[in-house]
């Protein structure tokens, strides 16, 4: 069944000229900036971590701080933009992003960088659900907007892998403050054209806004993502990690009663009852955790363990962004042809052997590298296409927010997860390496990770300390391998799910009728 466009005065009107896509141009580069955002420390965190001192845990929380406090507020600001306009949210967050950016780029201390972090966070909150919405509302024809959510997706995942490569050019000439100071020239001039471009919208004041439960759902998912950490460590807190646990189920559960209890929710779970949207979601969140999951620990073991700059690091990662850029709109092009689950499940499919043959070849030659990680890639940018696309198509204009909220949560809750789950296996596997080797009197603190092992052997004389660093590059390695190979299986084992719940495309390449918002008949 196809869509059927609805048109409300009291929305963005959809334009029917060349304008449209200035506007996709504008929105994009603000989405580019959140998601790099999310990346553009990896190959800054080893220059980082000396220079303001920061311990693995802090570290962490440096890195998850951001993703986390985006995916926990993304469904109050995407519903809270259905209701005052997404132009004006979208220029809100640009606002809060570029303050947020001068904070972190001067930072003194990790725990300034960390509220830094929460604080960009916000902006890219109330922006991001605001770039998939202002696309539905502004492109009607459907193969165009398959097109435009083609470029939004691969501009999603290809930033996202090009972050590691910004952040070795900036560190190449200037301070580690320097990957969060460039935000700021770009904010000023998406401002500029976000005012001249795009049409004010005054939303729908009816839509309520409940931040009590995106509070709930932010709590909740920090409260989880602490646990694992917590047990990734070499002396977890078992008490820790129980109460964190509970604290996040707790809050969670919170979260889903108030939703289905309240009569205009944030997140209407009956959207999840359209055919292809749950396994659409699915992909996203896995394809977002396993690419950026496996960029953290890639980046790190290019520089810490194969002796590669920031700059080399970030160049010999460029095929997996440049690939995830050109699939992105091809795969907006062959989506109402060949079907959303299908092309889902194929996409994750190429994902999942490009990951594995990463896995295979890591140390082949360099031309063998590069084509495991343009197959990887191409998979990563071609998933989030058809994923952002069959969310996006699943709900009417008026929705566009929830929708959009839903599609990007996934997205960086996915981001959230692969930091911590893989940064935590890595973590893992790293200390368990380390406690079977021979270390005699080395401190402890070497067994907590690489860079603290690196710190210890320089203050060592002659081959103790090489051999410190030698059996800690092992151990990073093992701990690498694993990640890549715990990634490449979700991938191949969310592809083949996908697949067997593929049903026959309608027209339009999607699968089903399109969600229909509860009446009071309806909802229960």
């Amino acid at each position: 069944m196809k869509v059927v466009e609805v048109h409300y005065s009291n929305a963005h009107t959809p334009l029917q000229s060349p304008k449209r896509w200035l506007i996709l141009a504008v929105i994009s580069s603000a989405l580019f900036l959140i998601v790099i955002d999310m990346t553009v420390l990896y190959t800054a965190l080893p220059t980082l971590t000396h220079a303001l001192n920061a311990n693995a845990s802090q570290k962490l929380w440096i890195v998850n701080a951001y993703a986390l406090v985006v995916s926990g507020l993304l469904l109050g600001t995407g519903t809270l933009g259905d209701r005052l306009g997404h132009r004006k949210l979208f220029i809100s967050g640009l606002m809060v992003f570029g303050v947020a950016s001068l904070c972190a780029a001067f930072s003194p201390s990790p725990a300034s960088l960390i509220a830094a972090r929460a604080l960009l966070a916000v902006g890219a909150a109330m922006m991001m659900p605001a770039t998939l919405s202002i696309i539905r509302l502004t492109f009607l024809d459907e193969r165009e907007r398959a097109m435009a959510i083609g470029i939004w997706a691969a501009v999603a995942s290809g930033g996202a892998a090009f972050g590691p490569v910004l952040g070795g050019l900036l560190l190449e000439h200037f301070w580690w403050g320097s990957v969060f100071l460039i935000n700021v020239p770009i904010v000023i001039a998406a401002l500029m054209a976000a005012v001249t471009l795009i049409p004010p919208s005054t939303g729908n004041p009816a839509r309520h806004w409940d931040l009590l439960g995106s509070l709930q759902a932010m709590v909740g998912l920090i409260g989880l993502a602490y646990a694992i950490k917590e047990l990734g460590k070499r002396e977890p807190s078992l008490e820790a990690a129980a109460a964190a646990f509970v604290l996040g189920v707790a809050f969670m559960v919170l979260f889903v009663r108030r939703q289905r209890t309240r009569q205009d929710p944030m997140l209407d779970f009956r959207i999840f009852r359209t055919p292809g949207f749950t396994p659409a979601v699915a992909a996203a969140l896995v394809a977002a955790a396993t690419l950026i999951g496996m960029e953290l620990v890639f980046s790190q073991w290019l520089q810490l363990v194969q002796g590669m700059s920031p700059l080399q690091a970030g160049l010999f990662i460029l095929p997996l962004p440049l690939a995830s850029f050109v699939a992105g709109p091809i795969a907006g092009h062959l989506l109402p042809r060949i079907g959303s689950q299908r092309l889902l499940s194929g996409a994750l499919l190429m994902s999942g052997l490009g990951m594995g043959a990463y896995a295979l070849l890591y140390e082949a030659a360099v031309l063998a590298q590069v084509a495991a990680l343009s197959v990887l890639g191409a998979g990563i940018g071609a998933t989030m296409t058809a994923a952002s696309s069959t969310i996006m198509h699943s709900a009417p204009p008026e929705r566009a927010g929830m929708a959009a909220s839903v599609e990007e949560v996934s997205y960086e809750l996915g981001g959230a997860i692969g930091v911590t789950v893989m940064g935590s296996l890595l973590s893992a596997i790293y200390t368990a390496s380390m406690a079977v080797m021979p270390l005699g009197s080395i401190p402890a603190i070497a067994r907590d990770s690489l860079d603290e092992a690196l710190i210890v052997a320089e203050k060592m004389a002659g081959q103790e300390g090489d051999g410190l660093v030698a059996l800690a590059k092992e151990a990073f390695d093992r701990g690498f391998l694993a990640v890549l190979a715990a990634s490449a299986a979700l991938l191949i084992v969310t592809a083949v799910v996908v697949g067997m719940k593929a049903k026959r495309p309608n027209r339009d390449g999607y699968v089903g009728a399109a969600y229909q918002p509860p009446t009071a008949k309806t909802r229960g």
